[in-house]
């Protein structure tokens, strides 16, 4: 298993996109599990996930201090959720985990190997270039500035390796120089080998995609239309040197039309990520 922690707007997720597509690699994207961990956190009685279901989306980010924030976004509370969806996952291929949420201290308590492991911390200015970039203001923006310092302090107090992230790299660069970092456990792998096995592990990517949309949308506070929602998926065609991503309406991903052929419309269509 491979780790790639750091806070929201590093570019991660990003980067373990690149990494699972070019080698064949699972990928677990925390995001994706939002919705599951918010139910578990529910179900046991989690007093802030509870106050945080009774606020509607706009208030819930209104007078709040950035530590009500992070407590009602579970961030400590998920990063165990996170280790028990990992080792439940299937061993073979190799598995790239990324997220806000993996917690640096699997690396110290070695339930995370050190040399397989690197946090990308992204500068203050960085950071706010990529949230104005993402039109993320208000209570969100500041949940995330906050992230980055716990995050920042966590790997540094966890001895975690971390690559610092501030613009003068682009996503292809930083996915590079994380490669390399993690050389001899992609060597060693095991990785997908045959066309189909990289099929199938990019139609997993967009499944697990759709399903955090439509997880949302099944909140009782949640309001639209799921099919409307529009995402960034990657490319279907299983080429590791493939880096297209489309931007589509959730209801026009064949792979969820009944019916419909599990692949991406072709490369005609698409748009660079």
């Amino acid at each position: 298993m491979l780790w790639i922690g750091g806070p929201p707007a590093s570019g991660k997720t990003t980067v373990a996109r690149l990494l699972a597509r070019r080698h064949g690699l699972r990928l677990y994207s925390a995001d994706t599990r939002t919705w599951v961990h918010r139910d578990r956190a529910l179900d046991a009685g989690n007093a802030a996930a509870v106050h945080w279901e009774s606020l509607t989306p706009t208030t819930r980010w209104e007078d709040a201090t950035p530590q009500d924030l992070l407590e009602m976004s579970l961030h400590r509370e998920r990063g165990a959720m996170v280790i028990d969806d990992l080792q439940a996952m299937p061993r073979s291929p190799l598995i790239v985990a990324e997220g806000s949420s993996l917690p640096a201290s699997a690396v110290s308590s070695g339930t995370a190997t050190r040399t397989r492991s690197v946090w990308l911390l992204p500068t203050p200015e960085f950071q706010d270039a990529r949230l104005a970039a993402a039109a993320t203001t208000g209570g969100r923006a500041e949940l995330y500035r906050h992230l980055r310092e716990v995050i920042t302090r966590d790997a540094h107090d966890h001895d975690v390796r971390s690559l610092p992230v501030d613009g003068s790299k682009p996503a292809s660069e930083m996915a590079s120089l994380v490669e390399q970092m993690f050389a001899a456990a992609l060597r060693g792998g095991p990785r997908a080998r045959t066309l189909g096995e990289r099929q199938a592990l990019l139609r997993e990517m967009n499944d697990a995609v759709v399903e955090q949309v439509r997880g949302y949308f099944a909140r009782p506070w949640a309001e639209g239309d799921p099919d409307a929602a529009r995402q960034s998926f990657v490319c279907e065609c299983g080429d590791p040197g493939c880096d297209t991503e489309l931007e589509l309406a959730v209801g026009d991903l064949p792979a969820h039309r009944a019916g419909g052929p599990r692949h991406v419309p072709d490369a005609s269509t698409t748009m660079k990520g």
